[in-house]
C-alpha cells in the first residue's frame, strides 16, 4: 500500500507544482500566497512520499489531500485535478490493502510450505537412521 500511495504523493506534488503558476497568471492570485500554500504542498507531499513507511506519514498524506482539495477552489479547474487526486489516492490504499494481503498470504503459505518439507525430511532421515541400525 505504501509504495502506490507513495507514487500517487509523487505525481501529485508535480501537478501542485504546475498549478501555481496557473493561480498567479490566470487567477490573479497573489505570488507570495499561492507560492506559500501550493508551494508547500507540493514540498510535503514529496516528503511524506519518502515516509510512507511511517503511519504517522500515511495519516498525514490524507491531511494533505483534504488541504489539496479545499484549497483547490481558488483556481478554475484545480477542484478536478484534487478529486481525480483524492480519487487515486483513496484507490491506491484500497489496491495496496489488498496487495499487502496477498503478500503476507503467500508469505505465510510459503513458511508453511518450507515447515512441511523439514518436516518430511526430518522423519525421512530419522527412518534411515533406524533401519540403518536395523542391518
Amino acid at each position: 500500500m505504501r509504495t502506490l500511495c507513495a507514487v500517487v504523493l509523487v505525481f501529485e506534488a508535480v501537478v501542485i507544482g504546475l498549478a501555481i503558476p496557473i493561480a498567479i497568471n490566470l487567477e490573479g492570485a497573489d505570488p507570495a500566497l499561492a507560492g506559500g500554500v501550493w508551494g508547500g504542498m507540493a514540498l510535503a507531499a514529496l516528503v511524506l512520499s519518502g515516509l510512507q513507511k511511517y503511519s504517522w506519514a500515511h495519516y498525514t498524506a490524507w491531511a494533505l489531500q483534504a488541504a489539496f482539495l479545499f484549497t483547490s477552489f481558488l483556481v478554475t479547474g484545480a477542484p478536478l485535478v484534487a478529486i481525480v487526486f483524492v480519487s487515486l489516492w483513496v484507490t491506491g490504499v484500497i489496491t495496496g490493502r489488498k496487495v499487502d494481503e496477498i503478500r503476507a498470504a503467500h508469505a505465510a503459505r510459503a513458511e508453511a510450505e518450507a515447515e512441511a518439507a523439514e518436516a518430511t525430511e526430518a522423519s525421512e532421515t530419522a527412518e534411515a537412521a533406524q533401519g540403518a541400525r536395523s542391518v
